[in-house]
């Protein structure tokens, strides 16, 4: 660790790259099954392993003493953790973290974006991957569109900063939707990022390989409908931004095969029961549950073992779609 010159101290690590940015993933549960992030037959972690809510809030307010400023909750669905807005509460209290966010299936929204948008959550990521009800219920297993619909409307009227939309597209799947999806984004004046799938877990409903679809080939079909201006503009995160010619509206993409962003990775994730992962495509990872529990009282033991995780932190993941060797942690166990 490092210290600032106005000594604000400074996770950095061995290639020196500073972690500002935090995924907290609440839980590893969800409302729906979606093909590309679990197995139909998935297995969640047995609720007395999850870190308790206090423990996740306590270490937010640990990693915000290092230095990081960004949280994003994530799942699994986190808005199906029972009481999990209490986390918000806590998190948003932080006056070191400028950017407290969500990432959600959009599904209970309707019921909690008011108290959200309280508690000081400013950006809101919604997964939307089709506008087609039949389409939208295979994608998901289980889903149902209008709910979804009803949650981005919903986040819509709180009056967060920014809402955005997450989609995946596959090939035969939803690729047909692209400008759709554009189109309805742009029309209720939303961001939209476009992520390559992540070859996690064994998932058994497609061949990712065949599925694939690029981020030069989704802009490539935006392109022949839109004149697109590259921006220098960030979240924070790895996506990069485009704008519509007299739009302000961002259309992103995130390339994780296409355009490996792992050089300048400032991020950090905290699974469900307490795993601090420091790649999202190696297993690199402290048990950081095990030095909370052990620690009830005293933040100096979690502090350090933090700090000296930066060290195992890898220079990047080695996503290939066509290779034998898996990663078998699913999205949903990893913070989507």
């Amino acid at each position: 660790m490092n210290t600032s010159t106005d000594n604000t101290p400074r996770l950095v690590d061995r290639f020196g790259r500073e972690i500002k940015y935090l995924r907290i993933s609440v839980t590893d549960r969800c409302d729906l099954r979606c093909v590309y992030c679990m197995s139909e037959d998935m297995k969640f972690v047995p609720r007395a392993q999850l870190l308790t809510l206090e423990e996740i809030s306590r270490i937010g307010r640990i990693f915000a003493d290092l230095g990081v400023n960004k949280i994003r909750i994530t799942g699994g669905e986190p808005l199906t953790r029972q009481n999990v807005i209490e986390v918000f509460k806590q998190l948003g209290k932080l006056e070191k973290i400028n950017d407290l966010t969500l990432t959600t299936n959009g599904t209970q929204l309707k019921r909690f974006a008011k108290d959200l948008h309280k508690t000081g959550v400013s950006r809101i990521n919604i997964s939307l991957d089709t506008l087609q009800a039949d389409k939208f219920r295979k994608i998901t297993r289980i889903g149902h569109l209008s709910r979804t619909l009803a949650g981005i409307d919903a986040a819509l009227d709180a009056g967060f900063k920014r809402v955005k939309l997450n989609t995946v597209i596959m090939k035969n799947h939803n690729d047909d939707e692209v400008i759709d999806l554009v189109d309805f984004a742009n029309e209720r004046g939303m961001d939209i990022s476009f992520i390559e799938e992540m070859p996690l877990g064994i998932i058994g409903d497609h061949d990712r390989a065949e599925t694939h679809m690029s981020s030069d080939e989704i802009l490539d079909v935006i392109r022949k409908k839109y004149e697109l201006i590259p921006t220098t503009e960030t979240s924070g995160g790895p996506a990069r931004y485009f704008r519509r010619s007299g739009n302000n509206n961002r259309i992103g993409f995130i390339s994780p095969h296409s355009h490996n962003f792992c050089e300048d990775c400032n991020r950090v994730r905290l699974t469900a029961e307490g795993r601090l992962l420091l790649c999202l495509g190696q297993e690199h990872s402290i048990d950081l549950r095990r030095v909370v529990r052990s620690h009830p009282i005293d933040d100096a033991p979690v502090r350090e073992a933090i700090i000296a995780a930066m060290d195992l932190k890898p220079r990047g993941h080695d996503f290939d779609l066509n290779s034998q060797t898996v990663i078998l942690r699913h999205m949903n166990s990893t913070g989507g």
